[in-house]
Formats: C-alpha cells, structure tokens, sequence
C-alpha cells in the first residue's frame, strides 16, 4: 500500500536565523510533507532528511496524473518500514534549495528580488537548525527518529550532536563525518563548469544555464555510481552512423550522462545547486569542537550506521571511523556493511538490503 495523494505543505517563521557565518537569514519558509497521525503523546515522529537534490517530496503523488512518485516512496506507507499505521513521518526540504524552502531562488523581501548570490553561506548544521523550527512548530518535543542518507545523514548526525535529547534514535546510510579532498575536488570541477557557462551571469541569470548545470549534474552523477553498476548497466555499448570510429558517436554512458544533466536543468536551480555543494564540502560533524570525540561525547541517542561496499564517494571506512569513535565513548551504536553494487545511490536504489535492521532497530528505540 501506498500514501497516496498527499500535499505539501509550508510554514514561514517571521524569525532572524543566525548561521554559522554570523550572517543573519530571516524570514525563512519551509516546505514540508508529513505522512501518518501523530499520536496523542507526540511521541511517533519520525524525520527524513533528504540529499542533495532532494525534496520534502518523500512519498506519494501530487495528483492521479503524476508518473513519479516521492524519491523514498518504496519505504514509507501502511506496513512498510515507515509504516504510517505507526510513525508520524516528517520530510522537511533544507533551506539553501529550491523547492519550497528559502535559498537563492526565493525573493529576498528587503529588495524585492532573487537572493542570488547575495545568500549567506549556509552549512548542514544551519539547515537542522531551520528543521528545529519546524519541529516546534509542529509541537514536537522528541523526535522518534532522524533518518537520512548521505547528505541527509549529515543531517542525522547533526540532530544526534547538535539536539541530543530531541531525538530517540538516529539511522544514517551512506555519509561521512567529513568529506575528503577527493569529494570537494569532484564538486569544484562542477562549478567550473557553471562558472565557465557564460550564461550564469555570475548567479544573475534570468534563465537556467544549460550547458553549465548540466555538465556538473553529469559530474556528480558519476559520483553516484559504482565501475560495477555502470559496466552492468552500459558497458561498451557504442552508437555511431558510420561505424566504431565515428567522431561524433557516443557510448551508452554518454548518452546516458547528456539526458540526465539536461533533465536536471528543467527541475533544479543552478545557484541552489552551489549552495548545497559548498554546504556539502564544508560539513565536519566536528565542527566547534576540538575534536570528533568531543562532538560525539554529546550523543545519547542510539545511532545505527549503515555504509555499501561499493559507494566510492563516502566509502565505508569514514563510516567506520564513526563507529570506533561512538565504541570507544560507550555509546550504543549499530554498524552494517552492505555488499552492493550500486555504489553511494545504494541506500535509495536497495532498500531491500537494510529494511530489516532498521525495522528492529526503530521497535528497540520505541520500547
């Protein structure tokens, strides 16, 4: 069973947002979906948090006619892992993106126009502190669960660090405490890639940059896979008028990367794009601390971990540089190691490999 059709939903708080900059962001909307009942105590709540170019369009459909349902769709319903016969389930999109909440695409009231590059430099711990006014506005005191993967689970460790008695439990797939230079040095080749798009106007644009956007979707994409998966699904498939050295021909890969960086352009914003990039590249979970130990000496809720053997991007060992940390202060933590081939999409793409554990993990945190 399914959700259903469901709405989103939005709040704006007439509230000054101070960031880890010392800049200052306010008004600021939230775009959020919720599916499920919260129950009397409020206690049911669980909250997922989304990745990159994520939405709060976590499950369902907007309408009869809509082909794709939310991006999590196959784990949250009746009976499903996020059984919403049980959970209350929250999807809150950042702040710093362009789908409903305020980023670089949105107006800023104090001039009228877009923000553009005028934004401030948000990090992943302003964005759970933006889904902190949510969540009080929801009158929520504790959260069941935060659930997310990659960026989403930066999220998730920030709650767990950052708001350790609002939350019961933590599940986070597929992230790191930090990325490596070999992250940041892939997302730097992307914006070079808009930067060098003379139609981004630097972030004034009155349309999207094409060719730029979508050269560094392409980019990131590849960051998303695996050798395996893509030899599986392309290999060296190869479509030329004139034979195997056609200038011009293309690999099935090829083709594959041009239709997907194109198709982001009509759905996604360029500058939100690079906000959550540098959003991205700047994440330490140890951040104001001296220490990871000293930022991981603030948990109490229990955090299960969950990592795939052939996700490239954030790979397992950064995972288990966590869970060392987490043993080491006697905190309960829960580690899996997933054999897929899928790479970093994994944990949207196999949901089917972690189901199981997270279904008992989120029963021991409820009892």
């Amino acid at each position: 069973m399914t959700v259903g059709i469901v709405e989103e939903k939005s709040i704006t708080f007439q509230t000054d947002l101070r960031l880890e900059s010392g800049r200052i962001l306010g008004p600021i909307t939230i775009a959020y979906e919720t599916y499920g009942i919260l129950n009397a105590d409020r206690s049911n709540a669980i909250m997922v948090t989304h990745a990159w170019t994520g939405s709060a369009h976590l499950a369902g459909r907007y309408s009869e006619s809509e082909q794709k349902p939310g991006w999590w769709n196959e784990i949250v319903g009746p009976g499903k892992l996020l059984d919403t016969n049980r959970y209350f389930v929250i999807c809150s999109n950042v702040i710093g993106s362009c789908f409903g909440s305020t980023g670089p695409a949105s107006i800023n009231p104090k001039t009228g126009k877009k923000y553009a590059l005028t934004f401030p430099v948000i990090t992943v711990r302003d964005m759970v502190r933006a889904q902190a006014l949510l969540i009080d506005h929801l009158g929520i005191e504790r959260l069941h669960s935060v659930m997310g993967g990659s960026m989403g689970g930066m999220q998730a460790l920030e709650w767990a660090t950052q708001f350790p008695d609002r939350i019961a439990s933590a599940v986070i797939l597929a992230t790191t405490p930090r990325p490596s230079a070999q992250a940041i040095s892939l997302n730097a080749v992307a914006r070079w890639a808009i930067f060098n798009d003379p139609t981004w106007k630097k972030g004034e644009y009155r349309k999207n940059p094409r060719d730029g956007l979508a050269l560094a979707r392409g980019i990131g994409h590849i960051t998303f896979l695996s050798d395996e998966s893509m030899t599986a699904k392309f290999g060296r498939r190869f479509s030329a008028k004139d034979g195997q050295f056609d200038f011009f021909g293309q690999f099935e890969v090829e083709r594959y990367l041009n239709y997907n960086g194109y198709n982001f352009v009509d759905r996604f914003d360029t500058n939100a794009f690079l906000y959550l990039a540098k959003a991205l590249d700047l994440y330490d979970v140890a951040w104001g601390y001296e220490s990871l130990e000293e930022a991981f000496a603030q948990v109490k809720a229990p955090m299960q971990f969950f990592a795939f053997s052939s996700d490239w991007l954030y790979p397992p060992p950064q995972t288990e540089e966590m869970v060392r940390m987490l043993e080491k202060l006697r905190k309960p933590v829960e580690y899996h190691l997933i054999n897929s081939a899928y790479g970093h999409d994994a944990f949207l793409l196999e949901h089917e490999t972690f189901t199981p554990m997270v279904r008992d993990f989120l029963k021991k945190a409820g009892a």
